[in-house]
């Protein structure tokens, strides 16, 4: 059976990590230099490559050519790491073994010596999760463990673990990543995998993901199940329930010409369309967002366009000053609160717009 492509093409190697180059030219160093910390704590969102990057590093202490930022990959240790099955590094679950109980079996277990590598290594995901007498417990462990122990800890929540815990580590803050650099990793994959895919649809995915670069490979491979058709930004945003990118050039148009009654029929086919509301909403938000940050100059790379939707924008965005792109979005912000609050959102997405044309697109404005 055919592996799903985040299993398929999680890196093996720090080189193969994506979007993490301070983290990982940092590990490399530090076990270059033979400076391996007692414990390590990775915060970031989620699918940037915590779990990822604490395997890799286990694969490093643990390979039996020798303590390297290259593992083999070949013998026994790190085949097992990578396959989830080694009984020398241990991953442990932090939602599910919360209990004092739980972290007194690891303090009870860390006294025994591995049973065929060089360090006995415990991964402990979503750490946060555990309670405060856990904690408590895990302290003194986790400053001095014995010699051939090792803790990775990973949190989604950082601010939630205690100081304590946090002072006994070495700490490392994953990032999101850009736009660009998923769309680069999908790209890179379809080609591997000789997906059909439109520029347009990898932006789609990328826009998508919100920097989870684990979240773009899963999309990616929902799509690819359709099999040799090319992927379209159509294609994406019917899958994915995603309002197209041309509602709301529709919608800023209206928005400029200041034709009220077109303006409200346009949502009112909202609203037949079966668009949610709120979710439009938030896509307006981001949209005049992007639009702000054009007219500043930003690059599309930065911007996270591609070629064809930067010249889409640079169009709109003739027809709107600096000044009134801010007030539009001032007036969307203010109101986003409400807007999740209310039950009658398409109602209050036609009173703000219309409130949008009177502020913004006064006669003496």
């Amino acid at each position: 059976m055919a592996k799903v492509l985040s299993l398929k093409y999680r890196p093996q190697t720090f080189d193969e990590i994506w979007a993490q180059d301070h983290i990982k030219n940092t590990l490399k160093k530090a076990i270059e230099n033979n400076r391996i910390a007692n414990a390590y704590l990775f915060c970031g969102p989620r699918g940037v490559g915590k779990t990822t990057t604490a395997r890799v590093l286990a694969k490093s202490l643990n390979c039996l050519q020798g303590i390297s930022f290259l593992p083999c990959g070949k013998c026994p240790p790190c085949v097992d790491i990578a396959n989830s099955r080694s009984i020398d590094v241990l991953e442990i679950d932090g939602a599910s073994n919360r209990g004092i109980d739980e972290v007194r079996n690891i303090r009870e277990n860390v006294k025994y010596a591995p049973v065929f590598s060089r360090y006995k290594i415990y991964i402990i995901d979503e750490v946060h999760m555990l309670t405060d007498p856990a904690f408590n417990a895990l302290l003194k462990t986790l400053e001095e463990p014995p010699p051939h122990v090792k803790f990775i800890l990973a949190t989604t929540a950082p601010h939630k673990v205690p100081e304590t815990i946090i002072s006994r580590c070495q700490r490392f803050d994953f990032r999101k990543g850009l736009i660009e650099e998923i769309v680069d990793r999908l790209r890179f994959i379809s080609k591997k995998e000789n997906i059909k895919i439109e520029e347009a649809a990898l932006y789609a995915i990328a826009r998508k993901s919100d920097g989870a670069i684990r979240d773009g490979e899963v999309i990616l491979d929902q799509l690819a199940a359709y099999g040799d058709k090319v992927i379209t930004p159509k294609m994406v945003e019917d899958i994915l329930g995603i309002i197209p990118e041309d509602i709301f050039f529709t919608y800023s148009h209206l928005l400029y010409q200041k034709d009220i009654k077109a303006l409200l029929q346009f949502i009112g086919q909202l609203n037949e369309s079966g668009y949610d509301p709120i979710e439009f909403f938030s896509g307006a938000i981001k949209f005049f967002r992007t639009l702000l940050l054009l007219k500043y100059e930003l690059p599309s790379p930065t911007l996270g366009l591609s070629a064809e939707d930067y010249k889409k924008f640079l169009q709109i965005a003739c027809f709107f000053t600096t000044e009134k792109v801010l007030s539009i979005l001032n007036t969307l912000l203010a109101n986003e609160g409400q807007m999740k609050r209310t039950s009658s959102p398409e109602i209050l997405l036609e009173i703000i717009s219309l409130k949008i044309t009177q502020d913004i697109y006064s006669p003496s404005s």
